[in-house]
Formats: C-alpha cells, sequence, structure tokens
C-alpha cells in the first residue's frame, strides 16, 4: 500500500492563559496537546482520528496542514516534510476546518474564483470545477448571494466547495459535520463517500460515531494527546460497538476529564 502521511513522533505544548487556566480547572502554566503521536495514511483509505474535546485532534490537523509548527517531530504528505517545505504542502493538500470563517461581504462565486487563484488553476478548469461543486451542493441559487446573508448549512456547503478548489489527492477534514443540522450534515457525509470513491485520501477528526462507521476504514483513538488504540474499524467494531469499544478505553485509561 502507498503510503501518502506520515505522522511521525509529534509533539504540542502551548502556554495556557490565566482564563484558560481558569476554564480548564488547572494551575499548570502549559498544556500538551499533542504528545508524541505516530499514525501513517495510505492511498484511497479514510482515516479517522476519534477522541474528545481536547484530545489533540485539531492540534494535529493543523500541524499536518502546516498552520501550526510543532515542537518536536514531523509529518510527511508524500514524502515531503511538513516542517521543511510548508508551500509544498499547502498546494498538495485540501484543508476544511468548521472553524473556516469566509468573509460575509463576498460572495461563493467571488470567493471559489479568489481560491482557484491562490492554487493557480486556470480559467477554464476553474470554471468547470464551480459548475460541478456548485451543482452538487446547491449553490448555484446563491452564488451571487453574500456570505453573510446565507444560512449555516449553505456557508459550510460553500466552505467544502472552497477546501478542494485545486482537486487535491489529500484532504483533511477537521469535525466537518460539527453545528450542522442532519441535512446538511448528511450533504457532507455523502461527499465523503464520494470522494472515497475517486480514491481521495482523507484524514478527518470527530467525536461523532455513526459518522466514523460510515466512512472510515482505519481510526486512531486519542486521549490527552496520545494515541491509545489503533486498528481498522472492522477489527474495532467486531465484539462491540465503536462507541462502546471508545469508553471501554476511555474508562481504562482513567481519563475522565474532557
Amino acid at each position: 500500500m502507498e503510503e501518502i502521511l506520515r505522522v511521525d513522533n509529534l509533539k504540542k505544548t502551548f502556554t495556557l492563559s490565566k482564563k484558560q487556566q481558569k476554564l480548564q480547572h488547572t494551575n499548570e502554566k502549559t498544556k500538551v496537546a499533542v504528545n508524541g503521536l505516530s499514525f501513517v495514511a495510505y492511498k484511497g483509505e479514510v482515516y479517522g482520528l476519534l477522541g474528545p474535546n481536547g484530545a489533540g485532534k485539531t492540534t494535529t490537523l493543523r500541524i499536518i496542514s502546516t498552520l501550526i509548527k510543532a515542537d518536536e517531530g514531523d509529518a510527511f504528505v508524500k514524502n515531503i516534510s511538513v516542517k521543511n517545505e510548508p508551500e509544498k504542502i499547502r498546494k498538495s493538500i485540501g484543508f476544511l476546518t468548521s472553524e473556516l470563517k469566509l468573509e460575509d461581504f463576498f460572495t461563493p462565486s467571488y470567493l471559489f474564483d479568489y481560491f482557484a487563484k491562490l492554487h493557480d488553476v486556470d480559467e477554464q478548469t476553474t470554471i468547470k470545477r464551480k459548475k460541478e461543486l456548485f451543482e452538487k451542493f446547491g449553490i448555484n441559487n446563491f452564488q451571487e448571494v453574500k456570505i453573510g446573508d446565507l444560512s449555516t448549512g449553505m456557508k459550510q456547503k460553500v466552505s467544502l466547495a472552497i477546501s478542494i478548489v485545486h482537486d487535491p489527492d489529500f484532504i483533511i477534514f477537521d469535525e466537518p459535520t460539527n453545528g450542522l443540522d442532519v441535512i446538511t450534515a448528511k450533504t457532507v457525509t455523502d461527499f465523503l463517500l464520494h470522494l472515497k470513491e475517486e480514491g481521495k485520501t482523507i484524514i478527518i477528526s470527530t467525536h461523532i460515531f455513526s459518522l466514523v462507521e460510515k466512512i472510515c476504514d482505519r481510526v486512531g483513538i486519542i486521549f490527552d494527546g496520545k494515541m491509545i488504540c489503533e486498528d481498522s474499524l472492522s477489527n474495532l467494531t467486531k465484539e462491540m460497538s465503536l462507541e462502546d469499544k471508545f469508553f471501554e478505553l476511555y474508562h481504562k485509561v482513567g481519563n475522565h476529564h474532557e
């Protein structure tokens, strides 16, 4: 199997503000968000990072997508180092987070063209991609409406289209269905399955068990920035549901906080 992503002993520590210390009920001045994390994802598979809030999922994905730097370790996308060649990584991946905020003043059509130019997509390809993706997500009737006037669900669909404007082979989704209504969440899930059928490699972080069970080939369960368990979905759910397996591990590790 061809290795697309290799995460190698990542570590990331953050300094906590007084407010964060209070919110997290701690006197510690630092938090280790990712603690020696390693895993591999292969071509054409959907790899799910599953864990409670604060487990280090988002931090890991931000390091892989070059948004933040690891304190230690590295990650490689098709053997390109995240640490040493971040520009190359950015050109070759798609990244969607529920926190992606599109500028309210612009329209979906304008933003799609703008991001296509950023990714050096030629005009003909941009027109073709826009037609395909806007039809798929039902954006056509809203393509000239300002982002600020769109529903939450429609904003997420626009974000999804923009994140894959350059048709990347490797795509990172951080909590892609977070806060969405059931109909929009299904649209996103169906699209993930469509990308999987196209042979894309996808890394997805979530805490929604049903989403993992529907689309993931392999799963890594992380608590407190550490990989606790990693296996194929079929092996993990052989004797019990994914949810039951997760909580069995959760209690075994003695991790009773989020």
